[in-house]
C-alpha cells in the first residue's frame, strides 16, 4: 500500500512538530501548517489521506478550517480529526455537526491518535471501494466494516441456506427478521388482493437482495416471498443490518447502494406496467423474465409457468395465453411442450404496440 499524507494544523509548534514526529514513526508522511488559513491551502494543494487540525488557532480557526475543506469539491470527503485542549460538549458538538470525523482533546496518548487515524483511512477505504452484489462481495464489505473498528458485534459470517420450490420465505404482513441475499435460485415476489387473486411484484435471481425495504422502514412486509426453484439463500440478521445503516451514515449509504442496485430497473417495470398495452406489457415481461433468469446463458427457454408471467404481468391467464398464441404465429417465441422459447429477442423487445 503506498504511504498515506497526513495534515497537521497546529499553531503550536512542539505539539504540530511532536504530532508529526509520532505520525512518521507510524509510517506515514506528513504535511503540517502554522494556522488555519496555510492549512486550508495545503489541504486543496497536496489532498491529504486525513487532516488533523487544532479548533483555537490565528488566522483562522479550526471550524473555519472545516467549513473550507468540506465546501470544496475536491476535499470535501477527506476525513477530519479536530485536535484540540478545549473539552467542552457544546464544542464536541458543533465540531460533529459540522461534519468532523473525529475529536481528540489534548493531552492525548500516541496510541489514541493513532487508533482514531487508522480507523478513519479504514472507513474510506470501504468507501471508496467497489463491492460487487455477490456473497464474496458482501462478506467482504462486512469483515472490512468490523476490521476497521467502525462498527462492533457484528458476525464473522452468515448462513447460506437451502429453500425449496413453494417454500415460503416471508409473508404479507409479518415483521421483517432478516435481509435475504438470493446466492442462487429463482424467487417471486407477490401481493394478495380482497379477492384472494395474486399478482407478481418482482423477480428475483442470482445476486439480488430481498426484504430491506421493510427493514429500512420499521415495517411490516407489504409482500410475500416464495421459491420458484431450489434457491441458497443468505440471512443477515435484521440486527447486524440495522446496525450498519443506522451507525454510520456513510457506512449506510454504501451499504444500501451495494443492495439496492437494480431498483431503477423495477420503477421502470412498473411503469411500463402501467402505461404499456397488454401485447407491449407481455413482450416486456417475456424479455425481463429472460434477462432475469437466462443472464450469461445461451438458453432462450422461459421455465416459469403461465400463471407466474401473468401475475407478473398484471393479466388474467387466459389473457395471456392468447397474447402468446399470437406471439407465436408470429414467429417471436415458440411453444414446445409447454415451454416458451423466445425465437426473435430484438424484435420482441422493441414491439411499439
Amino acid at each position: 500500500m503506498p504511504q498515506r499524507t497526513i495534515l497537521i494544523i497546529d499553531d503550536h509548534d512542539d505539539i504540530r512538530e511532536n504530532t508529526a514526529e509520532i505520525l512518521e514513526l507510524a509510517g506515514y508522511k506528513t504535511l503540517t501548517a502554522e494556522n488555519g488559513k496555510r492549512g486550508v491551502d495545503v489541504a486543496i494543494k497536496e489532498k491529504p489521506a486525513l487532516i488533523v487540525c487544532d479548533i483555537m488557532m490565528p488566522e483562522l480557526d479550526g471550524y473555519g478550517v472545516l467549513h473550507m475543506v468540506r465546501k470544496n469539491e475536491e476535499t470535501q470527503n477527506i476525513p477530519f480529526i479536530f485536535l484540540t485542549a478545549k473539552t467542552e460538549r457544546a464544542d464536541f458538538r458543533k465540531g460533529m455537526e459540522m461534519g468532523a470525523d473525529d475529536y481528540i482533546t489534548k493531552p492525548f496518548e500516541d496510541v489514541e491518535l493513532l487508533n482514531a487515524i487508522e480507523i478513519r483511512l479504514k472507513k474510506m477505504e470501504i468507501l471508496d471501494n467497489k463491492y460487487a452484489a455477490s456473497p464474496q462481495g458482501i462478506s467482504q464489505f462486512i469483515k472490512d466494516v468490523k476490521d476497521s473498528g467502525t462498527l462492533k458485534n457484528l458476525a464473522d459470517q452468515y448462513d447460506i441456506e437451502n429453500f425449496h420450490k413453494k417454500q415460503t420465505l416471508y409473508q404479507e404482513g409479518r415483521r421483517p427478521k432478516f435481509l435475504y441475499f438470493l446466492v442462487k435460485g429463482k424467487v417471486k415476489a407477490f401481493k394478495t388482493h380482497p379477492d384472494g387473486k395474486e399478482y407478481i411484484t418482482d423477480l428475483f435471481s442470482d445476486g439480488d437482495f430481498l426484504g430491506y425495504a421493510a427493514l429500512i422502514e420499521d415495517r411490516n412486509y407489504d409482500d410475500s416471498v416464495e421459491v420458484l426453484e431450489d434457491a441458497d439463500i443468505m440471512q443477515i440478521p435484521r440486527e447486524d443490518f440495522l446496525q450498519m445503516i443506522n451507525n454510520d451514515i456513510s457506512i449506510a449509504a454504501k451499504f444500501i447502494h451495494i443492495i439496492t442496485q437494480n431498483v431503477k430497473d423495477k420503477e421502470e417495470r412498473l411503469l411500463s406496467l402501467a402505461y404499456s398495452s397488454l401485447r407491449k406489457r407481455v413482450a416486456k415481461a417475456l424479455v425481463d423474465i429472460h434477462g432475469k433468469f437466462n443472464v450469461g446463458k445461451e438458453k432462450t427457454t422461459i421455465e416459469i409457468s403461465r400463471e407466474d408471467i401473468a401475475q407478473y404481468v398484471g393479466t388474467a391467464t387466459e389473457s395471456l395465453i392468447r397474447t402468446l398464441s399470437d406471439f407465436k404465429a408470429e414467429k417471436l417465441i415458440a411453444i414446445k411442450d409447454g415451454k416458451i422459447t423466445i425465437t426473435d429477442l430484438e424484435k420482441l423487445g422493441n414491439l411499439l404496440y
